[in-house]
């Protein structure tokens, strides 16, 4: 079961086509939520790369996410729970 702020960042991703090798920034990803959920919006998407819903890409400015491509039937349908 994901979280509402799961939730967000999940629909956030999939609306801007952040799907494989487009990738954005994880500081991209909370922009538009409160500010005081913003750290655990920041451990919702940890969170979210360890169970596979999420690709982390290193660079060498920070960190970079995209959807998994091979998950998008899950996430569409956690999406629409």
């Amino acid at each position: 079961m994901l979280s509402k702020i799961e939730k967000h960042i999940l629909f956030k991703l999939y609306r801007n086509f952040y799907i494989g090798r487009r990738h954005t920034s994880v500081d991209n990803i909370v922009k538009g939520l409160p500010k005081h959920t913003r750290g655990e919006a920041k451990k919702a998407v940890r969170s979210l790369i360890k169970r596979g819903y999420i690709l982390s890409k290193p660079t060498s400015y920070g960190a970079q996410v995209s959807l998994n491509p091979r998950m998008i039937a899950k996430i569409k349908q956690a999406l629409e729970d």
